[in-house]
């Protein structure tokens, strides 16, 4: 928790709002992508999504492949737990549907399901968007199918296993214009999917990554990532780290409040 919030101090004293933004392309993200209000309708979808979960009193065993969960001291977890505790917060889901609805990707690759909270975010951003979603736990994806299936999201498909083994073979000759990373909070396995997701680019993708003020390592990895040539803008909104990939963009890092 302390590192959580000596971690947000310095990202308060180090960013600005969109009048110290001197780049269009990031200047026109804030201004009409964070800033914009998320529909109501489709907030209420999202919210009609998470209550069928809040309201799941069952227990299910959780395999974690990550970094582990803060919170729980027991893999056998409640649903509704997960879904209130370790699920995407309102208030990111927003800002999650408002990027995909700026962007409008076609493709997108999830890395971590979970029960699906994020990968309804996403889907709802863009409900034409063709999702590939990957999770390590098959109690949690088993819940998240059937959660899609209620809602009858039909473009979600969600892949099982270890993502040593399932990142290669989502990614194997296919082109993503977005990849939400949300599955692991380490750096060597983050760095590892990232190089791995480079495969998939086009100038005009973008990665999302979750928690980038995490922990120390996450830090570093986001300071890693930031350096690699291929990379030109990075948006940190504290929530997440942006990345693009555009070659007519100068190299830029932009520390933004939203």
């Amino acid at each position: 928790m302390f590192f959580k919030l000596k971690s947000y101090f310095y990202f308060l004293l180090k960013s600005t709002n969109k009048h110290g933004v001197h780049s269009l392309f990031v200047y026109n993200l804030v201004t009409k992508c964070f800033q914009k209000k998320t529909a109501k309708e489709s907030f209420n979808l999202f919210l009609h999504y998470k209550n069928y979960l809040l309201d799941n009193k069952k227990s299910v065993k959780v395999t974690d492949f990550g970094a582990g969960s803060k919170i729980f001291t027991s893999n056998t977890r409640q649903i509704a737990k997960i879904a209130k505790i370790a699920g995407i917060s309102n208030t990111k889901a927003t800002i999650l549907i408002r990027l995909i609805d700026y962007f409008k990707p076609s493709n997108i690759l999830e890395i971590g399901t979970s029960l699906g909270l994020g990968t309804t975010a996403l889907f709802i951003g863009n409900l034409t968007s063709k999702i590939t979603t990957l999770e390590g736990c098959p109690e949690t994806a088993k819940i998240a199918q059937q959660q899609f299936n209620l809602f009858k999201f039909k473009t979600i498909d969600v892949m099982i296993g270890d993502f040593k083994k399932t990142l290669p073979k989502s990614t194997k000759n296919k082109q993503f214009d977005c990849v939400y990373f949300d599955g692991n909070h380490q750096k060597e396995p983050t760095l590892s999917y990232f190089e791995t997701c480079l495969k998939t680019i086009h100038n005009d993708s973008f990665f999302i990554f979750d928690d980038i003020h995490w922990s120390k390592e996450m830090e570093e990895t986001w300071h890693i990532i930031k350096q690699h040539p291929k990379v030109t803008v990075t948006v940190d909104i504290y929530h997440w780290g942006i990345v693009f990939f555009r070659k007519e963009q100068e190299k830029e890092h932009f520390t933004i409040r939203i």
